[in-house]
């Protein structure tokens, strides 16, 4: 009889295939409801092998590296506090502390560095964002950079200014539709391309993908032409609105799962190799991780 009842039982179902998200926050604003040991949780629920995390300030990161050292991959970030998102660039201390946060070798990138017009100085007159260029380049890791302009013309300038350093682009220029990144693409070979927050939720007047979550034919022709140079991140910052509002907390990480199920409904309908590469090994290749990172799903092959 138990025989008869265990095999009337359903099945589990299988491991969610491997994902590498390059774009996670762990910042002042969500400790309070998420800690460290539940972020941790919610990257191996959602089946993240490699999770690149940026820390409001930047050592609460190495916080989920300590939990998950195999899993976890710190970027350092000039930002401490609340508003820092659009100072950052006029702080003459920046440099020094990104360097030093390098040396240690316990930061992997630089990043997220937030260029919006109106309140990002022109480059010339930037000389916190040249030496961070070049020191990203002087250490071979990669700078994360959100641009939020109307036309790509700054990042172009960046990439083609800079040829030795490796860029990944947060939101693949948010705000900008798919023919615009791709002269970004096409300009500088040292840019790959993030998709964190390109969903139903935040950057809603430039989707990537319909309603029912199938990728728009320009965007979709754009990844199969560079399916080695995207990749997806969740960007677990809700509500999105809210800008480090110090009376209300960020409840991201809570909102994870559903960020994750809108990225894997459209891979799922990629070729196999294609969502392959864009949900995971291009991550692991640009951060440089293919001796510690697998992105086969082992589960489902058990």
């Amino acid at each position: 009889m138990l025989t008869l009842l265990l095999l009337c039982l359903p099945l589990p179902l299988p491991a969610a295939q491997p994902v590498a998200d390059i774009h996670l926050h762990y910042k002042w604003s969500q400790q309070e409801v998420t800690s460290p040991q539940d972020a941790v949780r919610s990257m191996q629920e959602q089946n993240i092998v490699l999770g690149v995390v940026t820390g409001t300030p930047a050592g609460l990161a190495l916080k989920l590296q300590q939990l998950a050292p195999g899993r976890v991959l710190p970027i350092w970030s000039p930002y401490r506090a609340g508003g820092d998102w659009q100072r950052w660039a006029r702080d003459p201390g920046v440099v020094e502390r990104a360097r030093a946060a390098l040396a240690s070798g316990a930061y992997h990138g630089i990043g997220e560095l937030h260029l919006i017009g109106g309140f990002m100085p022109k480059l010339d007159r930037s000389p916190v964002l040249q030496e961070l260029m070049a020191l990203a380049a002087e250490y071979d890791v990669p700078v994360m950079l959100h641009t939020e302009f109307s036309r790509p013309d700054y990042l172009l300038e960046l990439c083609t200014r800079y040829p030795d350093t490796r860029i990944l682009w947060a939101h693949s220029g948010a705000i900008l539709p798919p023919d615009q990144v791709a002269r970004v693409f096409t300009a500088c070979d040292n840019v790959w391309g993030g998709l964190g927050a390109r969903d139903p939720w935040r950057f809603v007047r430039n989707p990537i993908a319909d309603a029912d979550g199938t990728l728009l034919p320009a965007w979709r022709a754009l990844l199969l032409r560079h399916a080695d140079r995207f990749m997806v991140g969740s960007d677990p910052v809700w509500p999105v609105d809210q800008l480090d509002r110090w009376d209300r907390a960020d409840t991201g990480w809570d909102e994870l799962g559903r960020f994750w199920d809108f990225h894997r409904g459209w891979l799922a309908r990629l070729p196999g190799a294609v969502a392959l590469q864009i949900g995971c090994t291009n991550a692991v290749t640009l951060f440089r991780m293919q001796t510690r990172v697998h992105c086969a799903d082992t589960a489902s092959a058990r």
